[in-house]
């Protein structure tokens, strides 16, 4: 550690005006609960919501702009660092672009504001906030691994904070941040190539544009002769509403080799988890567009020795119980998986059809769900859900032009990951002074 790098704590900042006091959401009756959220709204930001080094304004619940302006705390702005610290602990995240001026936090989530920017970078503190010399104390200091694993507002202001001068932290977090941006870059165009698949999938097989625009006697946009022509030019009726002429209804069995559950080997056997050479999925991970890794790996014996099957390259799994019943996510990687977790191994020519097909139709999946304590499906429920099935040619017209969209979400996908890696490795020989930042402007 170099000499000039100071060591301080939150309280000392505190008192010196370098932050603000640290905040977390309300406590008590006043806390915004689970009958208090609506559709839109003011973000309300749980730990769960801290993600990718930011936080999730989509996916999160949202409180009415009354009910927030009637609450006394918990206002975290843009350029706030936020950790939560209460049950799940150490997540990080840093305020960016919001819908409005303030975004809620709960009470497992603390903010920290920098009142003089010429003594503490924002970025500098999150980064440090990641550390594993940080996240130590943390855990430690909150009784990590019990069941009520919690740090309050003043056991924080305790907490000890490596302290470089104000030009080292922004070389860090310059330094640091250059990988960030890039993998923020290749999260916004993935967004971007998904929204095409997306798309493409709607106009052809869910609204039928070009057969609507050939029906009234035009020719469709955007696409050449030889394709338009695979499109007929009226409906019929069918089981599932009126679709184009010559084309079926079928099930989702009928567009694949094969439908098929995980599995999961004998836990009490170690050589069928160790060595852990084989990737094998859980439904918990489907929440991803795109599997390129997975949290989990098996042994070569444990894949012998359960239900589990290795599923190729371009294959959708459907996620079956609780809380995630019905998600869909495509795989990037040859991987098996657990038995919450159904396999839908495609043809040669329908792999993004069938991605798409069973992620737009999560809603009426959900719907077939069966169980009182949990919503599940079953592998028949998914293999025999209902779909539209297109003649080859039109199908071979859409892998055509979508796969080159996913190899193109996975090339970057593995590019962030290897980024992360990169920064993650970095992170805390910069933060110690073992590697100079100097190093980094010659």
């Amino acid at each position: 550690m170099l000499v000039k790098w100071e060591e301080v704590t939150v309280g000392e900042l505190v008192k010196r005006g370098v932050i603000e006091r640290p905040l977390d959401g309300n406590h008590g009756s006043i806390h915004p609960k689970g009958n208090d959220f609506v559709p839109a709204g003011v973000p309300f930001i749980m730990a769960s919501d801290l993600v990718g080094g930011g936080i999730d304004t989509v996916n999160c619940s949202f409180i009415t702009v009354q009910q927030a302006k009637s609450l006394r705390k918990g206002f975290a702005k843009r350029g706030d660092v936020l950790i939560s610290h209460k049950a799940t602990l150490g997540r990080t995240a840093l305020v960016g672009e919001i819908p409005g001026d303030f975004v809620m936090l709960t009470p497992q989530v603390t903010y920290y504001r920098p009142k003089d920017t010429t003594k503490l970078n924002n970025r500098y503190l999150k980064y440090y906030f990641d550390s594993e010399k940080f996240q130590q104390v943390l855990q430690s200091w909150a009784g990590a691994g019990s069941t009520r694993a919690y740090i309050g507002i003043t056991d924080q202001l305790r907490l000890p904070i490596t302290l470089p001068p104000i030009a080292d932290q922004l070389r860090i977090a310059d330094i640091l941040g250059s990988l960030d941006d890039k993998i923020e870059l290749n999260r916004r165009m993935n967004e971007t190539l998904e929204a095409m698949a997306r798309t493409l999938f709607r106009s052809w097989f869910v609204d039928f544009d070009p057969v609507r625009v050939k029906a009234d006697g035009k020719k469709p946009q955007g696409m050449d002769v030889a394709t338009a022509k695979l499109f007929p030019a009226s409906f019929e009726p069918s089981a599932l509403g009126p679709i184009p002429k010559g084309w079926r209804v079928g099930m989702v069995r009928d567009e694949c080799l094969k439908v098929e559950n995980g599995g999961t080997p004998k836990r009490d056997v170690e050589e069928y988890w160790s060595p852990g050479d084989v990737p094998w999925l859980t439904s918990g991970e489907v929440h991803q567009s795109f599997v390129a890794d997975t949290q989990n790996r098996i042994s070569n014996a444990g894949l012998q020795n359960s239900s589990a099957k290795m599923w190729p390259p371009f294959t959708t799994v459907v996620a079956l119980y609780g809380a995630t019943a019905g998600i869909a996510t495509i795989l990037g990687i040859p991987l098996c998986a657990n038995q919450a977790c159904c396999g839908l191994v495609p043809n040669d020519n329908n792999s993004c059809y069938i991605h798409q097909t069973l992620t737009g139709s999560l809603v009426q999946l959900q719907q077939q769900a069966r169980g009182s304590a949990q919503q599940n499906l079953s592998q028949s429920l998914v293999a025999d859900f209902r779909i539209v099935r297109p003649p080859a040619q039109i199908l071979q017209q859409f892998e055509d032009r979508v796969k080159p969209l996913y190899a193109r979400c996975l090339a970057a996908i593995n590019e962030s990951r290897t980024l992360a890696a990169t920064r993650d490795a970095l992170l805390p020989r910069l933060l110690s002074g073992e590697v100079s930042v100097e190093e980094f402007t010659r």
